[in-house]
């Protein structure tokens, strides 16, 4: 088997060496994991690098101890001519390629930054263009809603037709006031909004809010009438929220600001909500005034032309008012800033996201295994997952989750007691955290001895504390501050059922208040009102202030879990992210230029060269030669017994499903034979068969898979899980986007309902996990360094036992040329 690729090197460099039409090559033998390929090569002048011109002045054994010294387990050396095409290749059992390069995932800076978002959420001074007398009009509706909520900075109505609307002084235009001014909120028709934007260019406004639609969600012409107006507030140094959006809202009292159409005002609070929708966003404004939940501030961001949601994530993270943030989003700008900006912010407060859309991209065509089990919902949970976002899947989850944060502490641990006065809701509760990760545990001897002394004797006394119809608040009290200081016991959920609303439900509020007031501070406490008369702001007084409500057990369940699973995330450490040695860089560049230079579309690397890559980058490839028919019976020889042959022809995928895969070969008339057959069975089906890949066989380890497929929003996806060819129907996969870093990589490998199996399944033998981890830290690492990556697959991946490492026994790559890269990948 040769390395080399016929016909000369260009000249140029390699490693940062000028490497010459004329340069004299070295070839290397690597020690490499079951076969693997056995020689490499490395340019003289490279090799000085290295430490390897010794071979030419004092021959192989100096040479080959330099090498080693260097982290390459190389075992001969000998010259080649000049007149080949090389690749350098570092040994497959060597962590060289990564190790020089691996560091701490660098923190996204969020000191009090701004970002302009200040002058929209914050401003002195509103202009209101397009402001109207008749209040059921947009401007009309945004200039009462100012006035009318006590907005405390000077408010400018721009109409041209107009002295006065609704008791001030109108401007016919923006230059018209003479005077300062912060934010300009635009409600006038479409073709009008240029011009407007022109005039407060010219008057230095700070912050723009366009409510106007009609831009580049409806038409061609509206988006690149979006383009313009973006190109010039940039331009200007202004910030802008919108086009097609509701408007903004500040509740602080040092401002009270609805620059928004709607006449619903929050009460002033700690979470800050993003939607994209516009209408959506006036049912979540009523929604949240309904549940007594209260906002610091409210964007509406509707196209995002300027103003996005990472731009929002910055500012709330380091906003004194703001302690839960809350997304609504139905696209990603950018989503790989998202990635960096996000894990920083949740470390600080929790993020809480609904993301519409999940099944729109689920039926695009897929040429590989991770592109088939890949789709934008999928890159969607991978990104949320990966930055600690907490994602519900309404947006009354959402609310019933934020009423919890807003207002307790995230609790320490998944213990919880509960109180309640009816067995049937206590038992939902206790089935609904058992399935969410929390837990019930027995209440400590102490506990339950000073329950016993006040409680009657048909009480249950095991957690749940049953009360049995009890509506008594002095009992209740009691119970659940028994329960809430018990050191078993990390969350409390108080559950209350009117029995004959003998008691009022204000007086049971009350208690709770009482009760909660008596529970160390560092632990959350809930109430279950299951009456349709209760009110959740029934619990809002006492010493310890605000005490969540729900409708239903589940509901406090789901919120509870959700809080202890944001903890635990934020618990964790920060992720170490591996990139590749610039030498393992420049010889894969190496390879994917000389291959995309003449190529128009995406194609499939050829085997030979998937096979160097993976070699270079660490990853062990079962020992593999790409032959003619005619050939395959020295080919088998030369890689050794067993034999497996697989098909190489045209658009072939799933080469087992025509009998492109035959196992077991032991001699060379054996495959010889088999390739045969192999030929005549494609070709009846319409397949020729242009080449064999002959392959030896490796018969032990657990079948893994290994992949990679590109979103054209997220970029690259890396997907592990259960391997062979059922991957597409079991679907035991865990998908994250790029850059994956090292505790990404275990929990994608925990999440999977195949992990026992690497731990040693019923009697069978463990996987070696550490070379599990340190493949999908190699396969992201290349990913980022290889921009034309489209998709890899590695299926299956034999995880041999610990120690012993794993071998890819089936690898594909498909790239994409040159001038499709920068449209592919997100940064």
């Amino acid at each position: 088997m040769t390395i080399a690729r016929a016909g000369p090197m260009r000249s140029g460099s390699a490693f940062g060496v000028p490497v010459p039409s004329s340069t004299t090559f070295v070839r290397v033998r690597t020690g490499a994991l079951e076969g693997g390929i056995p020689w490499a090569s490395i340019p003289g002048a490279i090799s000085d690098r290295l430490g390897l011109h010794e071979m030419i002045a004092a021959g192989k054994h100096a040479a080959t101890a330099r090498s080693r010294r260097c982290g390459f387990d190389v075992r001969f050396i000998r010259c080649v001519p000049p007149s080949a095409r090389c690749y350098h290749i570092p040994s497959a059992r060597s962590d060289a390629p990564l190790a020089s390069a691996e560091k701490e995932q660098a923190p996204v800076d969020l000191a009090r930054r701004t970002n302009g978002i200040d002058h929209i959420l914050c401003p002195a001074s509103v202009a209101v263009v397009g402001a109207s007398r008749k209040l059921n009009s947009i401007g009309g509706s945004i200039l009462s809603n100012l006035l009318q909520d006590g907005f405390t900075g000077r408010i400018y109505p721009i109409n041209p037709t107009a002295e006065e609307v609704q008791g001030l002084k109108a401007y016919p235009s923006v230059t018209a006031v003479g005077e300062s001014v912060d934010l300009a909120v635009i409600a006038v028709p479409v073709k009008a909004v240029e011009q407007v934007v022109d005039d407060c260019v010219r008057a230095r406004v700070k912050g723009l809010v366009i409510i106007t639609a009609g831009f580049a969600e409806s038409s061609a012409e509206g988006r690149a009438l979006e383009r313009r107006i973006l190109e010039k507030v940039r331009a200007a140094g202004i910030r802008m929220v919108g086009p097609n959006c509701m408007g903004v809202l500040n509740t602080d009292r040092k401002y009270r600001l609805n620059a928004t159409f709607t006449p619903i005002y929050p009460p002033e609070g700690n979470i800050a909500i993003l939607s994209q929708s516009g209408a959506l966003g006036l049912t979540i404004l009523d929604h949240v005034k309904a549940l007594n939940l209260g906002i610091s501030s409210f964007v509406s961001v509707g196209n995002k032309a300027d103003v996005s949601g990472n731009d929002l994530l910055i500012y709330w993270a380091s906003d004194p008012n703001t302690d839960v943030i809350l997304l609504y989003l139905e696209s990603f700008g950018n989503p790989r800033k998202f990635a960096r900006i996000a894990p920083e912010v949740v470390r600080q407060k929790p993020v809480i996201a609904v993301k519409a859309g999940r099944s729109a991209a689920g039926s695009r065509a897929a040429s590989s295994h991770s592109a088939a089990m890949a789709s934008l919902d999928v890159a969607v949970g991978a990104l949320f997952e990966q930055a600690g976002v907490i994602r519900t899947e309404t947006l009354e989850d959402m609310f019933d989750l934020a009423a919890l944060l807003a207002t307790q502490p995230v609790p320490e641990g998944p213990c919880v007691g509960v109180v309640t006065n009816a067995g049937g809701p206590g038992i939902l509760l206790a089935d609904a955290c058992e399935a969410r990760g929390l837990s019930l545990p027995q209440l400590a001897p102490d506990t339950v001895d000073a329950l016993r002394a006040f409680l009657p004797p048909h009480a249950g006394m095991a957690n749940p504390i049953d009360l049995v119809g009890s509506d008594d608040p002095a009992l209740i009290e009691r119970a659940m501050t028994l329960v809430g200081n018990d050191p078993n016991i990390d969350a409390v959920v108080v559950i209350f059922i009117p029995p004959l609303l003998t008691t009022r439900p204000e007086d049971v509020a009350a208690g709770i208040g009482r009760g909660a007031a008596a529970i160390p501070r560092y632990k959350p406490v809930q109430g279950v009102f299951m009456s349709a008369l209760s009110k959740p702001e029934l619990l809002s007084t006492g010493e310890r202030g605000r005490i969540p409500s729900y409708a239903f057990p589940e509901n406090a369940a789901m919120a509870l879990a959700a809080a202890y699973q944001y903890g635990q995330w934020r618990k964790r450490p920060v992720g170490r992210a591996c990139t590749l040695d610039p030498v393992v860089t420049a010889t894969i560049r190496q390879i994917i230029d000389a291959e995309v230079e003449n190529a128009t579309k995406p194609f499939w690397l050829p085997a030979t060269d998937v096979g160097v890559i993976l070699d270079t980058v660490g990853i062990s490839y079962a020992r593999s030669i790409e032959v003619a028919i005619d050939e395959v019976s020295s080919a088998s020889e030369q890689v050794g017994f067993p034999v497996v042959l697989k098909a190489i022809a045209p658009g072939l995928v799933h080469k087992s499903d025509v009998g492109g895969v035959v196992l077991g070969l032991e001699t060379p008339q054996e495959v010889r034979d088999a390739a045969i057959r192999m030929r005549e069975q494609l070709a009846k089906i319409g397949i020729q068969l242009e080449k064999v890949l002959v392959q030896r066989e490796v018969r032990n380890g657990i079948e893994m898979m290994i992949g990679l497929t590109t979103d054209p929003v997220f970029g690259p996806l890396l997907v592990c899980g259960m391997g062979g060819v059922h991957v597409e129907l079991i679907k035991d996969v865990a998908f994250r986007l790029t850059p994956v870093h090292d505790r990404d990589a275990e929990e994608m490998i925990a999440q999977l309902k195949s992990a026992p199996l690497l731990r040693g399944y019923r009697g069978g033998p463990p996987g070696d996990r550490h070379a599990l981890i340190q493949t999908i830290l190699r396969i992201s690492a290349l990913a980022e360094a290889v921009p034309e990556l489209l998709e890899l697959d590695l299926n299956p991946v034999k995880v041999l036992p610990p120690g012993q490492g794993l071998v890819a026994v089936d690898a594909r790559m498909r790239i994409c040329p040159p001038g499709a890269v920068e449209a592919r990948r997100t940064r």
